[in-house]
């Protein structure tokens, strides 16, 4: 029944030997899927994404390669042979593809160096989202109106990176105008009390509440406050409501662009004399 498995197919490699090869092959990739979901549950509480991500993709290649390695004698291919032969090809393929060489280094340095890791909001290239995975050739990251954006490792590694979520804390800025005509030191002392109020807002660094410049139609405050770096934003939306609303019910009013314009008509206006 099975006289065909010691039929010879080339050189002295039987049906037999690239069944048994084929078995190996998928037995390694069986092997490999089920040892990347044992990791992936038994280390999800005890490591990053990032760093379970890259010690699963680390196994996971390791055991293709030595299922490569050693099926290769049984289809007849010795590694030994076959290393003159791979460097010319390798050194073949290193000039016709530059880019993914470069994307490859890149990639390696990235996960040494680790500027940025998946959860991170960033921006790369001018593309502001969060990263949504680290490969060897290429970053993705999903930008904040949802789109897919796949980056190359080289633009990465050569380009500056700002990553917002590096730092626990981080500051935020408000800017308030009221009028010529209210109290700048009552308006300052209610932002001061409403960010003591706030329990996002951090004692230290302290908040910082000042009159930053004499605009055309308002006397301009400034005021700079730290919060959480995961809460920054809606701290800055529901403080600056809050500002608007405490400051108009004290009576104070936040000005809105005003010009005076003279007709030519009638008597002629007043003007004040020139400066020599």
């Amino acid at each position: 029944m099975f006289e065909w498995s010691g039929e010879t197919v080339y050189g002295t490699v039987t049906w037999l030997n690239l069944l048994i090869a084929g078995l190996c092959f998928f037995g390694a990739l069986l092997l490999s899927k089920l040892i990347s979901i044992q990791l992936r549950r038994s280390l999800k509480d005890k490591l990053s994404n990032e760093h379970r991500g890259m010690l699963i993709k680390i196994v996971s290649y390791s055991i293709m390669i030595i299922a490569i390695l050693w099926i290769m004698p049984m289809i007849g291919l010795e590694p030994s042979g076959l290393m003159v032969a791979g460097g010319i090809v390798a050194l073949a393929i290193g000039f016709a593809s530059q880019s993914i060489i470069g994307n490859l280094i890149s990639g390696l340095f990235l996960m040494g160096e680790r500027p940025v890791k998946v959860g991170d909001l960033v921006e790369i290239a001018g593309n502001l989202g969060t990263v949504e995975d680290i490969q060897i050739i290429s970053t993705a990251i999903r930008t904040l109106d949802g789109l897919y954006i796949r980056i190359p490792n080289e633009t990465v590694f050569t380009s500056s990176i700002t990553n917002f979520s590096a730092n626990p804390v981080r500051r935020f800025e408000l800017a308030v105008g009221i009028s010529y005509a209210d109290d700048a030191d009552k308006a300052i002392a209610i932002i001061k009390d409403l960010a003591a109020d706030h329990s996002l807002i951090l004692i230290n660094p302290p908040p910082q509440v000042f009159v930053d410049t004499l605009g055309d139609s308002s006397v301009d405050i400034i005021a700079r406050f730290w919060s959480p770096t995961s809460e920054w934003y809606s701290v800055k939306m529901e403080l600056l409501w809050q500002i608007k609303v405490a400051i108009e019910a004290e009576g104070i009013m936040i000005p809105f662009p005003q010009r005076v314009f003279w007709s030519g008509s009638g008597e002629k206006a007043d003007l004040p004399d020139s400066i020599d």
